[in-house]
């Protein structure tokens, strides 16, 4: 697999746990679940499979300095940044056109920065398979087997098998379906036929060109210009010349939901994208009343508290509730029920209202 390659994507702002993760510093560089920071973990999860000079990282300009001081083992060449923010569709154009233009014959895996995966060798097992049948000319996704019937994740319908590799599976992806309400949801999940869109596609560069030049011919003309100019001193002002015509999408639409020759892998590996305050409570080893932290170095004493979860520096007290989230950084304090802690936008979303940037 010498012309495998990790693309990460590490570029989120995300403020779904807000306070703790802010645009300066959000989630993918916080110890959020294990004593490193997701980005890190993101990293060292991928080794033997990837050697160091075959991880690239595509992210905003300014997260560059903390991106190369955390993974001091990348080539600063495979560091790839962005001018601005433009989701992920161009992201990951971006990084295509550079990996291909070094590597005409690469497979790209675009995996994340920020999720949790327990099962890393499984992980990697699967990233082993989904090369083996990128080779095939399929773009390959990892399918999450669903562990409750969740509107927060698009499904993906499997069809017909293809073929094992690996001991996995392999499936024809009959349908890209959007998040769904829960009624929907419930369906999928007692078909049996879907799984959830982890996000993660593996496919050979010459492939993923092909797919951007089929269905968004303007992004292939601007990879093009890009990729004439990759290691020459006209790089970063082509790129800058050219980024900002590239229309904001995300990959799935982009690409994704439209493309042919699509295979699914269903994979159990103990994913979770840690979207919320309550999905990390999930992925967090719980005590016997179903109470968790995480970094909290001075000590929560717990009278009849359970089911909460407790991020703090300091020393913290509960009497008598339960499902709380209760998460406490230098400048806030956030306490929700777990159950709306998806709401936790809302606050955001007022902060911005009042012009209260250094908070966000």
């Amino acid at each position: 697999m010498e012309h495998y390659y990790a693309l990460i994507m590490a570029g989120g702002g995300g403020t779904r746990l807000w306070p703790m993760s802010r645009r300066q510093t959000p989630k993918q560089f916080l110890p959020l679940v294990e004593d490193e920071s997701m980005f890190r973990v993101s990293m060292t999860r991928l080794a033997p499979l990837f050697t160091p000079d075959r991880v690239y990282v595509v992210a905003g300009e300014r997260y560059a300095e903390e991106l190369m001081r955390q993974a001091p083992e990348i080539p600063e060449r495979n560091f790839i940044l962005e001018p601005s923010a433009r989701d992920s569709g161009p992201a990951a154009a971006l990084g295509v056109a550079v990996i291909h233009q070094r590597d005409p014959q690469a497979t790209i895996a675009i995996l994340t920065a920020d999720h949790h995966i327990a099962d890393k060798a499984g992980f990697r097992n699967a990233l082993a398979a989904a090369h083996d049948v990128a080779q095939r000319d399929y773009i390959v996704t990892l399918g999450i087997s669903p562990t409750m019937p969740s509107s927060a994740f698009g499904y993906i319908r499997r069809g017909e098998p293809l073929e094992q590799a690996r001991g996995l599976q392999a499936y024809h992806a009959a349908r890209f379906e959007e998040k769904p309400p829960r009624e929907k949801a419930i369906e999928f999940l007692m078909s049996g036929e879907y799984s959830w869109n982890s996000g993660m596609f593996i496919w050979r560069s010459e492939r993923a060109l092909g797919e951007f030049e089929r269905q968004q011919p303007a992004y292939h003309q601007h990879m093009a210009q890009i990729a004439s100019t990759v290691d020459t001193p006209t790089y970063q002002e082509t790129l800058r010349n050219t980024w900002e015509s590239f229309d904001k999408k995300s990959l799935d639409y982009a690409v994704m939901e439209h493309a042919d020759r699509i295979a699914v892998i269903p994979v159990d590996i103990g994913w979770s994208d840690v979207g919320s305050w309550s999905t990390l409570y999930d992925v967090l080893s719980k005590n016997d009343n179903g109470n968790c932290t995480h970094g909290n170095t001075q000590g929560w004493i717990a009278i009849d508290t359970t089911n909460t979860l407790v991020y703090s520096g300091k020393l913290v007290a509960t009497i008598g509730v339960e499902d709380l989230v209760v998460v406490e950084t230098d400048d806030a304090l956030f306490i929700c029920t777990r159950e709306r802690a998806q709401d936790v936008k809302f606050v955001v979303e007022q902060l911005k209202a009042s012009n209260m940037n250094d908070h966000i």
